[in-house]
């Protein structure tokens, strides 16, 4: 328990300061007068950077364990706070020169958390000895980023209104290092033995292990369902002529209905069978992306947040119990890393597309067409089974 708490502290401070630096480094880039693609830009580099480096970070976990990919994440992400902290200086006499060390900053922050959540996932894995232990251990480690979600952006923003953006890049650069500090916790692992010539093989034939592609395509509809509904809510609210406070409380209850089912899973984790939640997820997803269009009061939506968030909720813990036991025990970081890779790149352009999409056929049409996508893939869910992959 003890080893879990330090992860779940680890991956709270790295992404807390992530979350900070992305809720207030568009904020000054507006306030120092760069035009609105300027920030897309600068959004776009917290998810490109991860995509990027997912599979080095990967390997660099499956070699060296624990604390130096975290080490290497906390000094990437403190030195992505340092540098938006420095770009508060540059302005007005550099404009350019701070835009472009921001993106700096939001590539080696957006870096940072993630090499770190890699790590922190890998170890969590590992320290489980059977299928309902990995359940339990993801639920519990699901927490972290919806409290790191919470911490990161009120923080920056309590702040920046006390004392400006230097004191909230100030307090975030420092989150990472009482995540490095409570990583004392985690015991070193032993050099792992070499793998076998056979076994080092690509990425592309890690993803012809029995089930993986198959569980990474489901876990990326799960992403843009995610997306979609993070993108959609305010489009629908707004034409249902609904107060932002009544948007913002249904996506404050679509969180908090994710995080009090991670709390419950670990109490029916050995009751629970991976396929079979994911793909009641899927269908209950798609049920509920099919009745969103017809909700008319915000009661109503709110309602439909509260079984969205339970179903898509529940997946996470899932997807990552079946992740270790379908890959080889020797490549789990690279296997994390894929599914990072998917959600990243999701997550950086499916807006693009929902945006292109929702303006041409409109909000209700795309959530029907997701809502289809996903009830279509629920039957891929039930074909994975965790006992087809290789422990090795």
């Amino acid at each position: 328990m003890r080893v879990l708490i330090a992860l779940i502290v680890g991956q709270i401070c790295l992404h807390a300061c992530m979350a900070g630096v992305r809720m207030a480094a568009p904020l000054q880039a507006l306030r120092d007068g760069h035009a609105a693609w300027a920030v897309g830009v600068l959004l776009g580099l917290f998810a490109l950077a991860p995509v990027a480096l997912a599979l080095p970070a990967g390997r660099l976990a499956d070699r060296h364990g624990y604390h130096l990919p975290v080490r290497l994440a906390v000094g990437l992400t403190v030195l992505g706070g340092l540098l938006a902290l420095v770009a508060t200086w540059l302005v007005p006499a550099w404009p350019a020169l701070q835009f472009g060390v921001m993106c700096l900053a939001a590539t080696l922050t957006g870096a940072g958390a993630n090499i770190g959540l890699i790590a922190i996932q890998r170890t969590a894995g590992r320290s489980a000895g059977d299928g309902t232990e990995l359940k339990r251990v993801f639920s519990w480690l699901g927490l972290a980023p919806a409290l790191a979600n919470v911490v990161g952006p009120v923080t920056a923003g309590v702040l920046i209104d006390l004392g400006g953006f230097r004191a909230a890049y100030a307090l975030l650069l420092a989150l990472p290092l009482v995540g490095l500090w409570w990583a004392r916790q985690v015991p070193h692992e032993a050099p792992p033995a070499p793998a076998p010539h056979a076994a080092r093989g690509s990425s592309l034939e890690l993803l012809r292990t029995p089930g993986l592609g198959r569980l990474l395509l489901v876990n990326w509809l799960i992403a843009a369902s995610w997306d979609v509904h993070t993108f959609l809510v305010p489009v629908i609210g707004h034409e249902r002529d609904f107060s932002a406070s009544a948007i913002g409380l249904v996506l404050g209850i679509f969180a908090i209905a994710v995080s009090a089912v991670r709390v419950v899973i670990p109490l029916l984790a050995h009751h629970l069978r991976e396929g079979q939640v994911i793909a009641g997820a899927m269908l209950c997803t798609a049920l509920v992306f099919c009745l969103y269009p017809f909700a008319r009061a915000a009661w109503q939506m709110a309602t439909l947040a509260t079984l969205l968030g339970i179903a898509l909720g529940a997946v996470q813990p899932m997807v990552m119990s079946t992740l270790h036991q379908l890959t080889p025990h020797h490549r789990h970081g690279e296997a994390i890393a894929l599914r990072s890779m998917a959600i990243n790149f999701s997550s950086a352009l499916m807006p693009l597309l929902f945006g292109a999409l929702g303006a041409t056929l409109g909000a209700s049409t795309l959530f029907w067409l997701m809502g289809a996508a996903v009830g279509t893939g629920s039957w891929q869910a039930l074909r994975v089974r965790p006992g087809a992959g290789v422990r090795t």
